[in-house]
């Protein structure tokens, strides 16, 4: 893969979409922060907090994600998902941590899910309240303004986002010196508040108040939330720029704005209710909140998208069944609409809204989902370093031990706001984690039940022996290139006939993100005018039947798409009678599979000439 170039419009690029999140985590992270410590105006409380906020920012996003695991990247791309196939493929066949491996996998994407959940509601939410400064009489507006806001974002990604997105980084970049400049005017008032850098506050306002030492660390860890999202976004850019963009603006302007809010909460404590908004001064008040919702509106984006592309890798890698995608750009591949997974996160985001109706609140449900994705690459990255970078078992206890403790300790942080909030995406993790294994363990099933009764490749010449010839070219869709594909079998039984050239042909998706074109198919006589063809993409493509058969014709073999016809096997699973957990996760499996898409309009296939042969399959 050809790594993207080092350019200033690359990293001005990466301010808007890599870092929207955590961009916007100062508008709520330091207040949420101190209402946990129990006195939000309390001096010990307000340096000890910015302590937090300081070494966490250095230690888990700059050492952790920046510097280290941003070399875990497959062929360019990052999140948990590449970084799950990249491990796989280090593991040999018949490897007993497999199954780990997987379910680590599928559970961490399902954190994932939820961040994109929440993040869009508390973003906006705590944008919006600015309205608050404004005028009291206003803060009734807030959710309303709010909600019209969110229908309107999601409303719009069908027409995709690639016009929107050159304006992210601008104004991104706008959104970072606007905040070095108020906390830098701010800190230069009381510069005494950089005393808080020593981890020495840190320790004692943990050690004075026990009680509160896990809820205060479940509140700092806001600060630090767009973390995971800085790596699954790695890709768009490459590991310069993002790593460029954070170190010369992005860190510094969070951790000015962060001691110019602490510098001001010292000063005047009255400001400690959304003290970001106190730091501008009035006459330009209204400016900052449209900047502000901006800023949230682009951080929201950037999930609502990072939930599409997850999605299209979970399909890839048989965590979900088929769903429809829809590519809106003609040049950013990574430019999709999952028109499902659209409205499930509005429909779930304005539930959110409604429920919580303020940032504070919607606080106590954030956080716990994305501790647990970081502590799930953590572990993902020390299995890749024993694997792959062949580190020895003393550096990477000296280097991931730390970094696990950390991610544990903020883990557990965060779930002592369960009562007041964080079960609720813990509890839709869950289930999303149950479907993606119940949909794995089903796959499994019935490939294991259709290798059963399938006829091996050997067999086919006795297959076709006497077998009526008519003219054309048939093109059977192989889901296992080891076995004659059931819509053959099913298209000589009924129709007793087989065309003149056959064409079986495999979609293999790769451990990679991407597949080199040059290498794109694979073709294999297996007896004359009957070929297997092997067409592999990455799991961030999207399989494409018509790109496929253009690569064959490169290679020789003459397929055009008007004159082929295409055979589909449809497999209607029937669950058979069975108590208990196991019987519902055949029913549910068989109620997936008959809704996924068609692979017709999955793998980009011309639908008018498609023939659909079912064989119904009990398990």
């Amino acid at each position: 893969m050809k790594t993207p170039r080092l350019s200033s419009a690359a990293v001005v690029g990466a301010m808007g979409v890599v870092y929207g999140d955590i961009g916007t985590s100062p508008l709520y992270a330091l207040e949420a922060s101190l209402t946990a410590a129990g006195a939000p105006t309390d001096r010990l409380a307000v340096l000890g907090v910015l302590s937090l906020i300081f070494w966490s920012l250095l230690v888990v996003v700059t050492l952790k994600y920046v510097v280290l695991i941003m070399r875990a990247d497959n062929e360019g791309e990052g999140g948990i998902l590449s970084l799950f196939a990249l491990v796989q493929r280090t593991l040999a066949a018949g490897n007993r941590w497999q199954g780990v491996i997987v379910m680590l996998a599928a559970l961490g994407a399902a954190l994932f899910y939820c961040d994109a959940l929440i993040t869009p509601a508390i973003s906006v939410l705590s944008a919006v309240e600015g309205l608050q400064n404004l005028s009291p009489d206003t803060g009734r507006a807030v959710v309303p303004v709010t909600l019209i806001i969110m229908i309107g974002l999601f409303a719009i990604q069908s027409r995709g986002t690639e016009r929107v997105g050159r304006l992210f980084g601008p104004i991104m970049l706008v959104w970072f010196l606007v905040l070095a400049v108020s906390g830098l005017a701010a800190l230069m008032k009381n510069p005494s508040v950089l005393v808080a850098m020593s981890p020495s506050y840190a320790l004692l306002l943990l050690g004075s108040r026990p009680g509160l030492a896990l809820g205060i660390l479940g509140g700092v860890f806001l600060a630090m939330t767009g973390g995971e999202a800085l790596y699954a976004d790695m890709g768009h850019f490459g590991k310069k720029p993002v790593r460029v963009a954070w170190f010369a603006l992005v860190w510094p302007a969070l951790v000015v704005n962060y001691f110019g809010q602490g510098a001001l909460i010292l000063s005047d404590p009255s400001a400690a209710h959304l003290p970001l908004y106190q730091l501008i001064p009035a006459s330009v008040l209204p400016l900052m909140v449209l900047l502000a919702t901006a800023a949230t509106i682009i951080a929201s984006q950037a999930t609502i998208t990072g939930a599409f592309s997850v999605t299209r890798q979970c399909i890839q890698l048989d965590l979900l069944p088929r769903l429809r995608i829809t590519q809106t750009s003609a040049h950013e591949h990574c430019q999709i609409y999952v028109p499902v997974v659209n409205w499930f996160v509005l429909i779930a985001v304005c539930v959110f809204v409604l429920a919580f109706r303020t940032s504070a609140a919607l606080g106590a449900a954030y956080g716990a989902a994305v501790a647990g994705t970081m502590f799930i690459t953590t572990l993902l990255g020390m299995q890749l370093a024993v694997s792959q970078w062949r580190w020895r078992r003393w550096q990477v206890a000296g280097v991931f031990g730390p970094l696990m403790c950390v991610d544990l300790v903020y883990l557990i942080g965060n779930m002592t706001k369960f009562t007041e909030g964080a079960w609720v995406p813990l509890t839709l993790a869950l289930m999303m984690f149950s479907v993606f294994m119940v949909w794995r363990s089903g796959r499994r099933l019935l490939r294991n039940a259709l290798r059963a009764v399938a006829v091996p490749l050997s067999q086919l010449p006795k297959l076709l022996e006497g077998v009526a010839r008519v003219p054309g070219t048939a093109v059977f869709l192989a889901s296992d290139p080891m076995y004659v594909p059931t819509a053959l079998m099913r298209n000589l039984e009924h129709n007793h006939v087989a065309h003149q050239r056959i064409v079986f042909l495999n979609m293999d998706i790769a451990r990679a993100p991407r597949q080199d074109p040059a290498d794109r198919v694979r073709i294999e006589m297996l007896m004359p005018e009957v070929y297997a063809v092997t067409a592999r993409f990455g799991f961030m493509e999207t399989p494409d039947v018509s790109l496929a058969l253009k690569q064959c014709r490169a290679r020789g073999l003459k397929l055009f798409a008007q004159d082929c016809s295409f055979f589909l096997g449809w497999h209607l699973v029937v669950p058979r009678p069975r108590g208990g957990y196991a019987g519902i996760r055949r029913r549910l499996f068989a109620w997936m599979q008959r809704r996924s898409a068609q692979a017709a309009e999955f793998f980009r296939m011309p639908e008018r000439r498609v023939i659909v042969l079912a064989t119904q399959v009990e398990l």
